[in-house]
């Protein structure tokens, strides 16, 4: 009897949460459409023929495209040589270099083997063209020094693979829009296309061929996975594959292209797996040293990571201070494995110094300090016999002054100016300086011999000043002072 009011309760329970089950459900399948609706790829594409079209516009190198691409080597060439990142990039924002790789990438998903080898052609054009460009340049240039924008661009890093990868995707993304944007531009930036051609321009043009296949093969791998991410939004896409009229010749193209896939892929696949590792030893032998490497006395000066693939990787460090005992060194070497650095090995660089070497860096400063304030100390007292050397000389010309044969100057001033001169006055003027002053000395005063000269009145004042400037000039030399003044009226 009791189990019966029960009977009601349980069926609005179970109402309750089918209600809400129905709700959640609802929630759920409203958040996939706005999803869906907000992420969908295929919003606003262009007609995939009207792409293609556009896409095909763009692959081939020859008159003025080929001429922009060389004009646009030059400017980064010169961005890279002078390492000016905003030259580069504008050179990046020039270059038609996407053309072609986005070429290969629509050939490959569109299965158009036509296409495809018209983009290799071009590609090909474009690289040569462009390596050409900039050994010519480097060869000419007298900056000779490998500046951090080359250098950052002699080996690919897995970023640099993400970064091509993601920068594809944009750059057909948008190519396929209905509107274009300004994407394509960004994406030439940040794939880095010109840069590693220049670098390996660069590499030829200085014997240095590990910089030439270095930044070769990062403009490869930028180039293999670009193409790799327009063939991708292709297929997802669903543009129209081509058709043939002969199967067999379709059945060729499309072994040609898978073919080709598996070329760029594969090799891809293990630069990638290489890299990888490469940026793990980094990263292990980093917190290996930090964690590990400590001995009081001593400090690391330097390191260097030596990663090899085939054989055994090193870790050399440049130790100062005290030199570490070589039971140390074994057991650190021991925990080498706990990084997972078994294959490589550890080894120090110590120049002797011992417990010394820091006292003795510092003494060596000191006396160097100590030299340079010598040195600052004896310029100061050289200036300020100079400045008194000065002072010597004008007391000198004073006192000739004092002495001046005014009798003798008068009469030859009268042969010369032929009476255009009707009075002449002399006297010591003091100078005093109103702009440099001394707490204890004073005022700067000099005294300077001073010549009043009296024109005759139809001679104009442009003649005036013209005559006075020579009678200035003269009287030095004759008087042999080298300075006077001289006034007119």
């Amino acid at each position: 009897m009791s189990e019966e009011p029960n009977k009601p309760e349980q069926q609005e329970t179970e109402e309750a949460k089918k209600t809400a089950f129905q709700s959640l459900r609802s929630l759920i399948d409203s958040v996939w459409v706005l999803l869906k609706s907000t992420l969908d790829i295929k919003e606003g594409a262009a007609n995939p023929t009207d792409t293609i079209a556009g896409i095909h516009r763009d692959i081939d190198f020859k008159g003025y495209n080929l001429w922009i691409l060389i004009f646009s080597i030059f400017i980064a060439s010169i961005g890279l040589n002078t390492n000016s990142t905003a030259v580069v990039i504008g050179a990046m924002l020039i270059s038609p270099l996407m053309g072609p790789i986005i070429g290969i990438g629509l050939s490959v998903g569109t299965n158009d083997w036509t296409t495809l080898k018209r983009s290799l052609k071009s590609l090909a054009i474009a690289t040569l063209f462009s390596i050409i460009t900039s050994t010519i340049y480097f060869s000419i240039t007298p900056l000779s020094d490998a500046t951090s924008e080359l250098l950052n661009r002699t080996r690919p890093i897995p970023l640099d693979i993400f970064i091509a990868l993601f920068g594809g995707l944009a750059g057909i993304v948008a190519g396929s829009r209905k509107e274009k944007t300004n994407v394509i531009p960004g994406v030439a930036i940040a794939t880095a296309l010109m840069p590693p051609l220049c670098t390996a321009g660069y590499g030829l043009a200085t014997g240095q061929f590990n910089y030439f296949f270095g930044a070769f093969y990062l403009f490869l791998i930028n180039s293999i996975f670009i193409s790799i991410a327009t063939y991708a939004v292709v297929r997802f896409l669903k543009y129209p594959l081509k058709e043939f009229v002969d199967p067999v010749k379709e059945k060729k193209a499309k072994r040609y292209t898978y073919a080709f896939i598996l070329i760029v892929i594969v090799p891809s696949a293990f630069t990638f797996y290489n890299i990888i590792q490469e940026t793990l030893f980094d990263r292990n032998a980093n917190r290996f040293i930090s964690e590990v490497v400590k001995h009081e006395g001593s400090r690391i000066r330097s390191k260097e990571l030596v990663y090899n693939k085939d054989s055994i990787s090193e870790i050399v460090l440049d130790i100062g201070g005290e030199a570490i005992p070589e039971v140390l060194q074994k057991d650190w070497a021991n925990k080498l494995g706990e990084y997972g650095l078994n294959k490589t090995s550890l080894l120090f660089i110590n120049d002797g110094f011992g417990k010394a070497d820091d006292e003795a860096f510092d003494q060596m400063v000191k006396e160097n300090y100590d030299n340079i304030k010598s040195i600052a100390s004896k310029n100061e007292l050289l200036n300020q016999y100079k400045n008194d050397l000065e002072k010597a000389e004008r007391q000198i010309q004073q006192i000739k002054g004092d002495t001046i044969p005014i009798g003798k100057v008068c009469n030859e001033l009268k042969i010369q100016y032929e009476g255009e001169i009707q009075q002449l006055t002399y006297s010591n003027a003091i100078i005093v300086d109103f702009f440099y002053t001394d707490s204890i000395k004073g005022f700067e005063k000099d005294t300077i011999p001073t010549f009043f000269v009296k024109w005759r009145a139809d001679i104009s004042s442009e003649e005036q000043q013209a005559k006075s400037a020579k009678l200035e000039k003269l009287l030095k030399v004759r008087l042999n002072l080298s300075e006077i003044r001289l006034s007119s009226y």
